[in-house]
């Protein structure tokens, strides 16, 4: 992933999992499945999952973010892993 690709992850704006994508929570973290692309990914990190699963609920990301109890100067690590996901169209703005 490119630094461009993170900077222009919009944290400000809604986001949710592709409507294409399945998520099944395993026991190290979670697995994603896109059925169009058929790209698996492994989220191997809890905070990571519980963000996602929880994007429909937050009018934003950078909400989504904080109800996961991540500090805002804590949040580059799940930032590049979002700009990931969202980079393979596993997330996507609503």
């Amino acid at each position: 992933m490119t630094a461009a690709v993170q900077d222009a992850l919009d944290v400000d704006v809604p986001w949710v999992l592709h409507p294409q994508v399945a998520l099944r929570p395993e026991s190290f973290g979670a697995l994603l499945y896109h059925f169009g692309t058929r790209k698996l990914s492994f989220l191997k990190n809890r905070t990571i999952v519980a963000i996602i699963e929880s994007l429909p609920d937050h009018r934003d990301m950078r909400s989504a973010i904080a109800a996961a109890g991540i500090d805002e100067s804590a949040s580059a690590p799940y930032v590049k892993a979002l700009a990931t996901l969202a980079e393979s169209n596993m997330i996507t703005r609503s």
